[in-house]
This record gives structure tokens, sequence and C-alpha cells, in this order.
């Protein structure tokens, strides 16, 4: 049956690409390509001739008919300019259209600027939180870091090269002088790492030139989450079994880090709900 495969695509340097990756661009008869120009430039480095049309955000909805009619009789391969399509990049339309009509989508995993910058920034990533792209105008960019201001997990952001400054300065004054890595031009020529503060990040990039991705630390600072249903039963446990509720909170604070001030009011509706 044909499906639709999801090519990740390098970031960068154009080594970075699957033996299964270019397999499949060799296999499919068609390529949905964000630029075909692009792709055409990695296609010709090895020697793939396969045709491609363009899907990019405005033409997305109109190609989708096209494109999954190709479908019904053949396999298509998606990919974007670079990294994996659907991921901050056209894609998502397609990928939910194409499920729907229970056609097969098939991931090709490769290269991603997410967690590549990830990988390289000395901050925490056993929980990080992606944001994509920041609104263009300063309001929206403002109210939506205030609105992760008491996130605990790294944040994760793609930057334009004209509006880093102002982005950086924005979150040095709304979450404050975090340390953070500001990777620019991730496998390319120019690659570039910078690992400190928002502060020294904003000192640093006086002339900001091509592709970011910012990691940002999470606040540390703020208080963890409100306690889920399995910290609600462990609580309803140890009262059931007769612990105290100084001890029963004591206990469940120590091994979960939250505030005895909040489990105190998950032990209160415990309670209650007798």
């Amino acid at each position: 049956m044909p499906a639709l495969y999801v090519v990740a695509t390098p970031i960068g340097n154009l080594e970075d690409i699957t033996l299964r990756a270019l397999r499949t661009l060799k296999e499919v008869k068609l390529i949905a390509a964000e630029d075909t120009r692009k792709t055409r430039q990695l296609l010709n480095s090895y020697s793939i001739q396969t045709p491609a049309t363009s899907y990019f955000e405005h033409n997305k909805l109109s190609k989708l008919d096209y494109i999954i009619e190709r479908l019904k009789n053949e396999d298509v391969a998606l990919v974007s300019d670079a990294g994996m399509p659907g991921i901050s990049d056209p894609g998502y339309e397609l990928i939910t259209a194409v499920a729907r009509l229970n056609i097969p989508v098939i991931v090709i995993p490769g290269a991603s600027a997410i967690p590549a910058a990830l990988a390289v920034s000395g901050l925490p990533t056993d929980s990080f939180l992606y944001l994509g792209f920041l609104p263009h105008k300063a309001g929206g960019r403002r109210r939506l870091l205030q609105s992760r201001v008491d996130e605990r997990s790294t944040l994760v952001f793609l930057e334009s090269p004209h509006r880093l400054m102002e982005t950086l300065r924005d979150m040095l004054e709304i979450l404050g002088d975090r340390q953070a890595a500001v990777c620019r031009e991730l496998t390319k020529l120019y690659e570039e790492v910078f690992r400190g503060t928002l502060r020294q990040a904003a000192e640093h990039f006086t002339a900001p030139r091509g592709e970011f991705t910012l990691v940002v630390a999470g606040n540390t600072e703020a208080a963890p989450a409100v306690a889920d249903a399995e910290i609600e039963q462990e609580i309803g446990r140890l009262k059931n079994s007769g612990v105290s509720a100084k001890e029963a909170i004591q206990k469940v604070s120590d091994e979960t880090g939250l505030s005895r001030k909040e489990l105190y009011r998950v032990w209160i509706k415990n309670k209650k709900g007798e």
C-alpha cells in the first residue's frame, strides 16, 4: 500500500542524512518539498532524480488534494528545507489529512536543531519545553514569555537574526538573567554555541547573522506544579494506613519536591472526600 514518508533532512551539513533517508528519497515517486530549489541541491549531491513538487506555507492547503491523489497509487516523501517536517515547518496539515484517510505515515528520523541544541547547551535535558518561533510583535512575544516565567523545564526557542537582540532583551527583562545557550548555524561552517547568561548573550551578539536556536534554563525557584492524581493517591494511602498528616506530608514532600503547603491542600481535599 502506498505511504507518505516524513523524511528529516540535514539542518546544515549535507552529510547529516541517513542511509534510510537517501534510499527513501530515491524510491518514492514524488517528493513534496518546502522549497524545491533547496531540496534539489540536496538531491543533486546524492544523484537522486526523483521529481519534486512545492509544498510550503502559502500553498499547503491548496496542494493537499494533489498530493493525496498521488498517494492513492504511489509513495510520496515529505521534506522541509531542513530538519523534520511538521516541526515549525510545513507538514502538519498533510500528515493529519493522510492519517485520517488511513494511508500509512512513516517517519524517517534524522537531523533536528532542537535536540542538537539541547545536547550541546550544557543545560538540563531531562525535561524541556519547545516553543518554536516567538511571536514577531513585541507585545505577543512578551506575553508568551510572561506566561512561562514559572516553567521549571528548560525552554527551547527558534529565532531569526533580525529579532534576536529584541528577544534576548525581553527574555532578560521578563525571565531574569538565567543561564542560556545561544546556538548559531548548527552543523554549518560558522557554527557557534555561546553559553552564559542572557545578559552576556545580549552583549555578545551585537550583529547577529544566521539561524538561531535558543536554550534557556527553566525557573528552578518556581513552585512545583500542583500535585497530580498519583500524588493524591499516595496521600490517601498514607492517611488510610494511619500515618499522621504531618508525617505523610513530610514524606511525600521529601520524595517529590512538592511544597508542604500544597500537599496539605491535597490532604484536606482527600479528607473531605471521605
